[in-house]
């Protein structure tokens, strides 16, 4: 099998922004407003305000540099053409480390609702093995797949909101001001860092450059467009979630949607599949975004170059997802999910403070938006890491001075 082949251009805007939605709605809903609530109380709302105003400004990088660089790997490429290939590095290492982590999260997440007591594990193990057979069989899959899923979350999503606040949300008179702020300034923004995993979902759409037709044009529109859709979407559950069961209800919960629309009884199957599936689409986008991210490191020998491999009839990265598989597999047997949820975030920040400071960077004929959005997103990134939990930070120091450690070696080598 050649490792030359490029990738297929087979995507539209629709198909981009599905991938998307799929990537963003299956993390946030089902999985970071439990670990949130505990972090900050009520004083969520506000972590979520500053989390989407976060994640806009990287968007908005992304779209940039995406436009500019319409070609796998995201940031990586980005990092590597404006700042040089250590940034570039940097990028594409924090990212697989910490999408790697998200997908154990979302499988983890799915489990949790699918599988029987006891068998969380294995389920999980499967899902991976099952999402990373139809990413092998080619992206326009992925991109079908992930439109069913959506469609299915959204109305499992609304009639869990309707069953919600048809109790005219009574905890909503709790909230005032001295309950928000009463977990301070640091959980407010540990509660931003984790809510943040929910959003990091538009990446998907940047990584797969090379098979999106028109990219300059569509990886734009399609990420303003996911990510507008989904902070709506945010912000109704997460009222609708406080207001139902309050913020210390929630912070117990492990199942908050379901719990939250209790007073529908029929509901809790229908949240249950909704949450599942939702998982599952989150996962199926996570398994293609790291993929790419993975061919673009290993064509330029940050990673191992057999990893570089293009399936000459599926037009995919299949020794990357296969590797990435492997890897999840072994961690959905070993680790928890709210340690997974806080690892990741860890990653993906660092990922998106590199795309803020190489638009930055940018030429003034290459800039679609003001220099002072990518300021405020690069610092809001340091600053969300600052706050994660300490395993988090420390265990996402080590694994980052690993990848520097074998770069060092390799480009010794060389």
């Amino acid at each position: 099998m050649s490792t030359s082949p490029a990738l297929q251009r087979r995507l539209g805007t629709a198909d981009a922004v599905f991938i998307g939605l799929g990537s963003m709605i299956g993390a946030g809903v089902f999985a970071a407003f439990t670990p949130a609530a505990q972090a900050a109380g009520s004083g969520l709302l506000i972590g979520l305000v500053v989390a989407a105003i976060v994640a806009a400004c990287n968007a908005l990088a992304s779209a940039q540099l995406a436009a500019a660089y319409p070609t796998s790997g995201g940031t990586y490429v980005y990092g590597r053409e404006q700042l040089g290939p250590w940034w570039g590095f940097l990028a594409g290492w924090s990212f697989v480390i910490g999408k790697t982590a998200s997908c154990a999260a979302m499988a983890l997440t799915f489990a949790s609702y699918a599988a029987p007591a006891g068998w969380e594990r294995p389920v999980a193990a499967v899902a991976v093995i099952a999402l990373a057979a139809v990413n092998y069989r080619g992206v326009t899959r992925t991109a079908q797949l992930a439109r069913v899923i959506v469609v299915l979350v959204l109305v499992a999503l609304a009639v869990a909101v309707a069953a919600t606040t048809s109790t005219g949300l009574p905890r909503l008179a709790e909230l005032d001001t001295s309950s928000i702020i009463a977990h301070g300034p640091y959980g407010i923004l540990q509660s931003a860092g984790l809510l943040f995993f929910a959003f990091a979902g538009y990446a998907r759409i940047a990584t797969m450059g090379e098979e999106v037709r028109d990219p300059s044009r569509t990886i734009p529109r399609a990420i303003v467009i996911a990510l507008s859709i989904t902070i709506v979407v945010y912000a109704v559950v997460a009222v609708s979630l406080l207001g139902a069961l309050g913020s210390d209800a929630l912070a117990e919960s492990t199942a908050p949607l379901r719990d939250a629309a209790a007073a529908w009884p029929w509901t809790s199957p229908v949240v249950t599949v909704g949450a599942a599936l939702a998982s599952l689409g989150a996962l199926l986008a996570l398994i293609a975004g790291i993929g790419r991210t993975s061919l673009a490191m290993a064509r330029e020998g940050d990673l191992p170059r057999w990893l570089a491999a293009v399936h000459p009839r599926f037009h995919v990265p299949h020794r990357a997802e296969a590797v990435l598989a492997a890897v999840v597999v072994a961690l959905v047997l070993t680790v928890d999910l709210r340690g997974a949820i806080g690892f990741s975030s860890f990653g993906v920040l660092l990922y998106y403070f590199v795309a803020n400071v190489s638009a930055f960077s940018q030429k003034n004929e290459a800039r679609m938006f003001p220099r002072a959005l990518f300021v405020v997103g690069g610092g809001a990134c340091l600053l969300l890491v600052a706050t994660l939990p300490l395993a988090a930070i420390v265990g996402g120091l080590v694994v980052l001075a690993a990848g520097i450690g074998y770069r060092l070696i390799i480009r010794a080598r060389a």
